[in-house]
Order: C-alpha cells, then sequence, then structure tokens
C-alpha cells in the first residue's frame, strides 16, 4: 500500500521513530570517531539536539502540520549541541521553509524541503567540508528531487533517499582522507542515515525496539527562568521587575498591514526593558524581556499575530518568596562590566585556574559534554557584562557558541575560535579588561595560534593511524590533531609526546594532569623528563579533568 501524503500524525510519527532509531545507534554513531578516543559524541550530540524538538512537538496537541514542524525546529535551535547537533537543527530550520500553510506533504513538498535543508545547512557552514554530514544530505537530497519528479508514493522516495545516503556515506571517506585511513564513515552521517531510516519505518507503520532509554531533558538549564540564581539578586538592583515570556504566531492579515521586521522589532522592545532575547522564524516569535510595562510589550507584539504561552513573572515577589523560603544567605549580583569572558571547561582544578586568570563564568564542558546552544544563552545571560567573549576550548562546540552569539540582541557577543583548552587558557592570559572589543578580540585572535596543545587519553578500540598500531584499552597522545605516540605506560606516552611537541624556542610547559594520575605519578613523570634533559620550565598543575590524563600547553 503506498502512502502518498504525510499528515500531521505521520510526520510526528516519523519524528519520534527518527529519534527512536538514532538513540538506538547513539552509542555505534559515537564510536565512528576519527581518532578512538573517548569523545566520540555526535551521536549523544544529535539524540540530544532531537530529543529537545520532540519535547517541543509534545507540548502541541492538535495544531497542523507546519505548527508541528515549526515547534519542532524552535526546539531544536534552543537544544542543539555540537557541531552535528547544529547542523541537525539548520537542516531541519531549512526543511521547515515554506510548509507552514501545507496540512500535508506530498512526495514534491518533501523533496523539496530536503533541498531546502541543505542549502540552510550550507550557509550556517562558514567553511563547509564534504564528506561529511553536508554532503550525505546533499546528495540524498539531490535524489529525492529526481525522484519526485515521477513518483508520488513518499515511501518509495524514501527508500531511494535511503539507498543515496548509504551510498553518500560510504563515499565520505573517498572525501576525507583521514576517515580512509582510520577506516571509519562520517559519524553525522551515519546519524542522518538513522533518522531517515527511522522516517522510513513509520511510514511503512513499523515500529521499532526500545534499546535505550530516554535521555532525560530535565537536567538541561531552562534558558527563560534562572529561578535559581535569583535567590542571589539584590531586590534593589531589579530595575525591570516583570520577566515576560511569550510566543507570536503570525497572523497573515496582520502582517499585511504590518509587515515584521525582527531588527526594527529588537529595537523597539528594547526601549521598555532589558535581558531581550528575540528569535524568529517563518512562523513565531519567542521574545523574552524584562520589563515594568509588560502590557505595552505584548499590545505592540499584536501588530504582528495572535498571543500564545504568555508567562509572566514578577521578580521582585519572587524574589522575597525565594529568600523566606530557603532561608539562604543573600549574594549580591555582581557589577556591571564592560567586558568578561566565558569559558568552557571541565575538572575542579582547571575551572579553579580559570577563574584565578580573569574568567567570568565557567560552562561546564568539554568532550563527550559539549554544552547546547541553550547552555551557552544561559550563560551570556548570568553574565552582567556589556561585552562577553566566549572560549569554547573545543572544535565541536564553536558552533554552538556562534549560534548563541545569534540570538543575544542586548550584549555585544564574540566568539573566539579557541579548539583546546591551552589555546583557551592563552587566549584568557591576553585578555585585557580595559581594552576595547576589537584590541581583545586581535589580541585573543593572535594568542591562539601562538601556543600548542597535546593531550594523554586512551583508546576505545583497535586501529591503525599514522602507521601506529593501536589497542583498545593503550593509551594515546595527540597534539592539535595527530595521534603521535601510543603505549601501555602513560607516563611513557606522555614523555614520546612531548618530545614531538617541543620545540628549540619553546620556554614552558604547562602540565594538566587529570583525575586518573596520583602525585606519585607525578614525580616519575618530572623525573622521566628530566633525565631527558628538557631545557624548558614544567609547571604541574592538579586539573582534575576526566578522560585525559594530562593536558600539555607548550609556549
Amino acid at each position: 500500500m503506498s502512502t502518498n501524503k504525510i499528515d500531521r500524525n505521520l510526520f510526528v510519527k516519523m519524528l519520534q521513530l527518527g529519534l527512536q532509531n538514532l538513540s538506538n545507534q547513539q552509542e555505534y554513531i559515537n564510536k565512528l570517531n576519527v581518532f578512538p578516543v573517548p569523545d566520540g559524541d555526535t551521536g549523544t550530540n544529535m539524540n540530544l539536539t532531537m530529543t529537545s524538538g520532540l519535547k517541543e512537538v509534545e507540548k502541541i496537541k492538535e495544531e497542523p502540520l507546519g505548527k508541528v514542524v515549526q515547534a519542532f525546529v524552535k526546539g531544536l535551535l534552543m537544544g542543539a549541541r555540537g557541531n552535528s547537533g547544529v547542523i541537525l537543527s539548520q537542516l531541519f530550520r531549512g526543511f521547515a521553509t515554506d510548509i507552514d500553510q501545507i496540512n500535508e506533504l506530498t512526495s514534491k513538498n518533501f523533496a523539496q524541503a530536503l533541498e531546502n535543508g541543505v542549502g540552510t545547512a550550507y550557509q550556517s557552514v562558514t567553511n563547509p567540508v564534504e564528506g561529511t554530514i553536508l554532503t550525505v544530505a546533499k546528495d540524498s537530497a539531490n535524489v529525492a528531487k529526481v525522484v519526485a519528479e515521477d513518483v508520488e508514493d513518499i515511501e518509495h522516495l524514501l527508500e531511494k533517499v535511503i539507498e543515496e545516503a548509504k551510498a553518500s556515506l560510504l563515499r565520505t571517506p573517498d572525501l576525507l582522507p583521514i576517515l580512509k585511513e582510520v577506516g571509519v564513515v562520517d559519524s553525522g552521517g551515519q546519524g542522518l542515515l538513522a533518522v531517515y531510516e527511522g522516517f522510513l519505518t513509520a511510514i511503512k507503520g513499523g515500529e521499532l525496539p526500545k534499546v535505550q532509554e530516554a535521555i532525560d531533558m530535565e537536567d538541561l538549564i531552562n534558558l527563560e527562568h534562572e529561578r535559581a540564581v535569583q535567590s542571589y539578586v539584590d531586590i534593589e538592583s531589579i530595575e525591570y521587575g516583570y520577566c515576560t515570556e511569550f510566543i507570536i504566531e503570525f497572523d497573515e492579515e496582520k502582517i499585511e498591514v504590518n509587515s515584521f521586521e525582527e531588527e526594527q522589532f529588537r529595537k523597539t522592545l528594547g526601549e521598555y526593558g532589558d535581558s531581550l532575547l528575540v528569535a524568529s522564524d517563518e512562523n513565531i516569535v519567542k521574545i523574552h524581556i524584562h520589563t515594568e510595562e509588560p502590557g505595552k510589550v505584548m499590545t505592540i507584539a499584536q501588530q504582528y499575530g495572535d498571543l500564545v504561552e504568555i508567562d509572566i513573572e514578577n521578580m521582585r515577589q519572587q524574589y522575597k518568596d525565594i529568600v523566606d523560603e530557603e532561608k539562604t544567605e543573600q549574594k549580591v549580583e555582581s557589577p556591571l562590566v564592560e567586558n568578561a569572558v566565558i569559558s568552557v571547561a571541565v575538572g575542579s582544578g582547571i575551572k579553579e585556574m580559570l577563574y584565578s586568570i580573569g574568567a567570568a563564568h565557567i560552562i561546564e564542558g568539554g568532550q563527550t559534554m559539549n554544552p547546547s546552544t541553550e547552555d551557552i544563552l544561559a550563560a551570556i545571560n548570568e553574565t552582567n557584562a556589556n561585552n562577553i567573549f566566549i572560549l569554547p576550548n573545543n572544535k565541536n562546540i564553536i558552533m554552538a557558541a556562534n549560534q548563541a552569539a545569534t540570538l543575544i540582541e542586548d550584549k555585544k557577543i564574540t566568539v573566539i575560535p579557541s579548539k583546546t583548552l591551552s589555546q583557551g587558557i592563552k587566549a584568557m592570559l591576553d585578555f585585557d579588561e580595559d581594552a576595547s572589543v576589537e584590541e581583545n578580540e586581535q589580541l585573543m585572535l593572535e594568542s591562539i595560534g601562538e601556543v600548542k596543545s597535546g593531550v594523554v587519553t586512551y583508546a576505545i578500540r583497535d586501529t591503525k593511524v599514522n602507521g601506529l598500531e593501536i589497542k583498545e584499552g593503550n593509551f594515546i597522545g595527540l597534539d592539535d590533531d595527530t595521534i603521535k605516540a601510543t603505549g601501555e605506560n602513560k607516563l611513557k606516552v606522555a614523555v614520546q609526546l612531548l618530545m614531538e611537541l617541543i620545540e628549540e624556542d619553546d620556554e614552558i610547559v604547562t602540565t594538566f594532569y587529570g583525575e586518573d594520575v596520583s602525585e606519585e605519578e607525578v614525580e616519575e613523570f618530572l623525573s622521566m623528563c628530566e633525565a631527558i634533559n628538557y631545557e624548558v620550565e614544567f609547571e604541574m598543575v592538579k586539573g582534575e579533568q576526566p578522560i585525559y590524563s594530562f593536558i600539555f600547553m607548550v609556549e
């Protein structure tokens, strides 16, 4: 029996089984890392991102297909984690283009939506790399467009999409040589394939086994209501007392009279309060603002459509209630500063050092636990500064940081693309709180190119890279992007890595040792380095980070 239309209920089922299949394959996708290190989190990031999207869909009941798609996209955008999650959110953001008024998708509608998604996703990436999820999405969308010209059966269309996605995935090693060297396909492309396969199962009316429990998104940070920090705010500092949130659902007749321009809308609302967040797409606008006049704000918004999900909280009353109930010691909000830095890090020693050298806020995260766009937005909103610099300290967090930056109106956000902790620390050391945004950006960008990074971790599978035979459980030493050493003894691997990193002009090596390294091992490591007679100064810091036994910063 053919399926020529996708209605609202079928689309929701497709999303549910797409997520379930992705969840079932999460660990497998995580293991498709270029390097056999325990930071393979593509499956986890995509799973968390889609789960956030489904939670938004679950909030609406009998809304038509277009509203379901928009709700899903909104959830994806706010919950996007890591590069894979951000790209997935952009694929569906483009997918949603031009289908807000469609109650059923035909094969041509579906094929066009896939093509629109590819266009949006490519635009979201500064330097698109072929051999990734982008390629798999593009190739399968191209096939869908051709098939849809002659075929109305969406089941047949998806079978062809999946067939091409698999073929494209198998071609990714030919486009990215490192994939071929290691013998894996692109993990993001594999995740997208899992989603498409879940879609097809729904179209066929089938079910999937539930391999693992759904991820509990309630554990994630709530962006809009930072009630936990309200107990630390001086009530006298609350200039705008009503935390006001609502969504505008665009009305065509109203839009014809009052054309919506997001930038001008922000400027208008900005006159009525602070902490303003405006996020829009083709169908809705989400507004968050602290204001003394919520009625006036909503009156302005009603020019464009209906207001839904209205939530107004009296923050002054909240303050009194929380203080009375919790009986906690009050902490006055830090004064407004011109410039501040937010850094991503994990490990109590590393976080303590970052705070000591001037970080205003640290987001808990790193390998295996990439913070989402929403996590980063929450940190921005908690940081009382006009200009904020973000140090992702991980290449897989940069896109989420950039996405968060685009959603902030009342602060200047600058993302410094630090790919390693060492780069982030170096940039933090060169940050000048009294300098201009432009001067600091230049200083910090120069800094991340002046330091060499290295890490020692462990292999999670057997493989061969750069001529090195690597066994599961062995330690491996990596510089910024290449495995340089491997062996059963982490101290020997660490020394071998340093021999590759240290050059004649280097003067100091800062070593952050992890939670698995004892003080005795630290002493033994230093003795081994002295025996080689390195003409550099060694500084040891108890980082207490997981995953990595050692993190090296060579200057």
